[in-house]
């Protein structure tokens, strides 16, 4: 047993090994830019993949999961709409204890799964990237610095941005980016009337 899993984990490490070198292949030509351009294309390329995969990946058990609770979300809101608002209460809550919590729960952990498989692994994965790749050791080596750049002083200490930081920033800067644009859309829309 403990050889079957030995050869596992070694195919395992060897696919991983694999993957860093075709990434090294696909992300190499960015670092005639430097560290930081090199980060911020890897962290954009992360979010176009977390956006298409969100969009595009939804098991077949979420789908069924949403249209259940949405269905027993309606028949809720209607057995709220009756006169009586003592047996509406009853009602709702009959719903709720009877179909409506479960469904809930069912869906929340679906999406939940759904979320961590289409947004925080592409995430994870390109994070370990950038951690493995521009450690100050190979950015040292690569771009005669151990930091992706500088960012002032305080007093007499200077404040380097380490390549996990740069990422992450990256990340939230893009994410706010967008936010913003499809703000700025819906307003427009709004706007002109459409």
């Amino acid at each position: 047993m403990d050889n079957m899993l030995d050869i596992i984990w070694f195919k395992i490490v060897a696919g991983i090994q694999l993957l860093k070198a075709l990434l090294d292949i696909i992300f190499g030509p960015l670092n005639t830019l430097g560290p930081a351009v090199a980060i911020l294309a890897i962290a954009l390329i992360a979010v176009v993949m977390t956006k298409f995969l969100s969009r595009f990946f939804k098991t077949r058990r979420y789908k069924e999961l949403r249209k259940d609770f949405l269905y027993w979300l309606n028949i809720r809101q209607e057995a709220m709409k009756c006169e009586d608002r003592e047996k509406a209460k009853r009602l709702a809550k009959n719903i709720d204890q009877a179909k409506l919590n479960k469904v809930y729960y069912d869906y929340f952990f679906e999406g939940l799964l759904n979320n961590i498989v289409t947004i925080y692994l592409p995430i994870l994965l390109l994070l370990a990237y950038v951690n493995e790749t521009y450690q100050p050791t190979n950015l040292l080596k690569l771009f005669g610095r151990e930091y992706v750049f500088k960012l002032g002083h305080v007093g007499e200490n200077t404040l380097f941005v380490g390549s996990i930081f740069w990422f992450m920033i990256s990340i939230v800067l893009i994410y706010l980016v967008i936010f913003t644009f499809k703000k700025a859309m819906k307003f427009k829309g709004a706007g002109n009337g459409v």
